[in-house]
């Protein structure tokens, strides 16, 4: 397992660990996809993924269809999905993706923050190449049928993937299930999310990630502290959405 695996083993159950981060996450995707795509999930595929991962998430239906009405009232805010880039203190790399209404306020704020912790916001272009834009998807593997990975790795190949790997995940009552990721080229989105749907598989969740695509730079444990405050305060900002670094993830 690769690069993609090691970099899923730090973010799990880290990003969006509180259940109002996950809601207001979602329901932004949602908005957006429906204002891309239409809200009909029959010829809507990342509205599709976007509405299995609410039912994963145990998402209240009230706030999946206030997010659709968000995407056709014109009198509420048009939601517009941003890149950020800058580096922190001691030299580490931040990609920060937002979904905003208001783009004066989110820059704004997130310039703050780097200040605020020694960092500085950058140009578009300034640290995006570090990282390369992958989709990935999530599904549940039948315990009454389990999957040959390598088998299914094979067949992935033709619709794009670049990785495909097993994880044992345990929720909040302990139960243990095994779920399958699969990586591949952003571009690879739709033609790996129909193959997963064409045969069947439960589809657990299905977006985009950046994963670091230069070595990772380590950090000593005050070092490490001051940029988690930046990641925290990132990670608190009601528009931001997803922050990705070069630091090398703590040894557990």
């Amino acid at each position: 397992m690769g690069r993609a695996f090691e970099f899923r083993k730090e973010r799990k159950l880290k990003r969006w660990g509180h259940m109002a981060r996950v809601f207001t996450k979602l329901g932004k995707e949602i908005t957006i996809a429906v204002k891309n795509g239409g809200p009909d999930v029959t010829g809507n595929p990342r509205l599709r993924a976007l509405m299995a991962e609410a039912r994963a998430e145990q998402m209240p239906k009230e706030n999946i269809e206030r997010a659709i009405k968000k995407a056709t009232d014109k009198t509420l805010g048009d939601f517009k999905e941003l890149v950020y880039e800058g580096y922190g203190p001691f030299g580490i790399a931040y990609l920060v993706e937002a979904a905003t209404d208001n783009n004066t306020r989110t820059v704004a704020n997130v310039r703050s923050y780097f200040n605020k912790c020694g960092g500085s916001l950058g140009t578009t272009g300034s640290v995006s190449f570090m990282f390369d834009h992958k989709c990935v998807f999530r599904i549940k593997e039948d315990p009454a049928n389990p999957v040959d990975i390598e088998e299914l790795e094979l067949e992935l190949i033709d619709y794009g993937a670049e990785e495909v790997f097993k994880q044992e995940v345990e929720d909040e009552d302990e139960n243990v299930t095994v779920e399958i990721s699969i990586y591949g080229d952003y571009t690879s989105y739709g033609s790996i999310q129909k193959f997963i749907e064409e045969n069947g598989y439960e589809l657990i969740s299905g977006g985009f990630e950046r994963i670091p695509n230069v070595d990772l730079k380590d950090v000593t444990p005050e070092q490490r502290a001051t940029l988690e405050k930046l990641t925290n305060l990132l990670e608190d900002d009601e528009d931001v959405t997803n922050v990705y670094t070069t630091m090398k993830p703590a040894e557990e």
